[in-house]
């Protein structure tokens, strides 16, 4: 796995609001007929791993790609019907497909040029998505159905997800903005998908309501992972007494050394036998005082990147610094994400993006004022502040990452086990089942025109330097 180090001086990549047409070019067709060469991308690492079941094993989805492939040893192109576009991104478009075998699972393709990705120094960006996309066995991240090129695209096959993204959900609701309940529930979801990243040493660095997509029962999917930071990540397992556990679950300040009552007493996951060996005579020669609690820490403490990546609303203060970033940076845009749901608006926003970055350095959090705050909203502004400490060794989780977010008294009450068994605030086919004057998304979808195949992309206001 790649360190977390970014080398700082390579070329600078150019503004993602720049002017670039890369719609799809009219040298590729995309319909049943056509003829053009397509090879499998990673046929390996495929092959390799069809015994391996991720989550979504016993699922419709995931049994058509099996089946498709077991028959025709890879998938490529022309195994698809492409419907419609679904939408458009700095790397490329993305198309609601389906397989032209007898299926009715419905999936979402993204399609990247690679040339134009080359001349914009992007590409590797493409590849480290893929990458990392591989990688990924989670309820809320992306199951990758499978990946290949097409000529001088890339193509890659993930889940649809019927229900949109938060940023458009959130416009549905009173007052553009979520109950309390709901955000605390996204909220969680989107943790533990963040905690997984972290686990696997992966930096999300790109979290906001766009990129949080709803599936079709309700639950979550982060998604876009272009941004995103690969590093090294060394498990840790903690002890810690009952009492110290618990005063800093109330308001406790990080101090370092053996003053925090948090010390390390096993890391021998990639630091060989000699490790657990004097570990295990410890254990053997010394009596474990019973109200101590191990706790396991799996996080990229070690990531180190001065790239400036991502959506100016969510810039953490150390990216803008250019000083230098961590995996710290997840923590600070959860902050931003969880006041964005519960006041519709983010919390640094200015007249224009120069102000915003200031406002970020500078302003500290503030919250509407209204006549009466309940426990529950003292609560989440709370955690908003902690999240949103401008120093990262400072901010809630920078210490012992998610276990301490998780145990926040925001969270009282939730059950992270079994938090896909709690009914999601809107769960869209239930929704869909409400409106019969309106077309299902089952519904069949017209192909395609050539005019839509080459429209070019609907660069967002979104930028990143390198």
């Amino acid at each position: 796995m790649a360190s977390g180090q970014e080398d700082s001086s390579s070329s600078d990549y150019e503004s993602s609001s720049s002017s670039f047409t890369g719609g799809i070019s009219s040298d590729i067709s995309f319909n049943s007929s056509s003829s053009i060469s397509v090879r499998s991308f990673g046929a390996e690492s495929f092959a390799s791993s069809r015994s391996y079941k991720p989550h979504k094993s016993n699922e419709a989805t995931w049994t058509a790609i099996s089946h498709l492939r077991a028959s025709s040893g890879q998938l490529t192109l022309n195994h698809f019907h492409l419907l419609r576009r679904l939408g458009s991104g700095d790397l490329g478009n993305v198309y609601l497909c389906r397989l032209k075998s007898p299926s009715s699972s419905l999936y979402a393709m993204k399609v990247v040029d690679k040339e134009a990705l080359a001349v914009r120094n992007k590409l590797q960006r493409a590849e480290t998505e893929k990458e990392i996309l591989r990688t990924l066995d989670h309820p809320f991240l992306p199951t990758l159905f499978a990946d290949f090129e097409a000529s001088h695209f890339s193509c890659i096959v993930m889940e649809f997800c019927s229900g949109g993204d938060l940023h458009v959900a959130r416009q549905r609701q009173p007052g553009r903005r979520f109950p309390l309940s709901s955000a605390k529930f996204y909220a969680a979801e989107t943790l533990l998908a963040i905690e997984y990243l972290h686990m696997m040493g992966v930096v999300y660095r790109d979290l906001k309501p766009e990129n949080v997509l709803v599936r079709d029962d309700g639950h979550i999917m982060l998604s876009d992972f272009d941004l995103s930071l690969k590093c090294d990540v060394v498990p840790r397992v903690f002890k810690q007494r009952h009492a110290e556990k618990s005063s800093n679950n109330n308001n406790s300040k990080n101090n370092k050394g053996g003053s925090s009552g948090i010390q390390p007493v096993l890391s021998c996951f990639y630091g060989g036998a000699s490790k657990c060996t004097r570990m295990n005579r410890y254990d053997e020669d010394e009596e474990i005082d019973q109200d101590m609690e191990t706790e396991l820490v799996a996080e990229p403490f070690s990531a180190r990147s001065k790239s400036f990546v991502g959506t100016h609303e969510y810039l953490a203060p150390e990216v803008i610094s250019g000083l230098g970033h961590g995996s710290a940076v997840d923590w600070w845009t959860l902050g931003v994400f969880l006041y964005e749901m519960l006041y519709g608006r983010t919390p640094f926003k200015g007249e224009n993006n120069e102000k915003t970055l200031i406002n970020i350095i500078k302003q500290p959090v503030s919250f509407p004022k209204v006549a009466a705050v309940s426990e529950e909203m003292m609560r989440a502004q709370d955690l908003i502040n902690k999240l949103l400490v401008k120093n990262p060794k400072k901010r809630i989780g920078s210490m012992k990452g998610s276990s301490e977010i998780k145990r926040h008294d925001f969270f009282r009450g939730v059950n992270w086990a079994l938090i896909r068994s709690v009914k999601p605030p809107e769960v869209p086919r239930e929704l869909r089942k409400g409106r019969t004057s309106k077309v299902a998304v089952q519904a069949p979808l017209m192909k395609l025109t050539r005019k839509q195949r080459d429209q070019p992309y609907n660069i967002p206001q979104y930028f990143d330097y390198f």
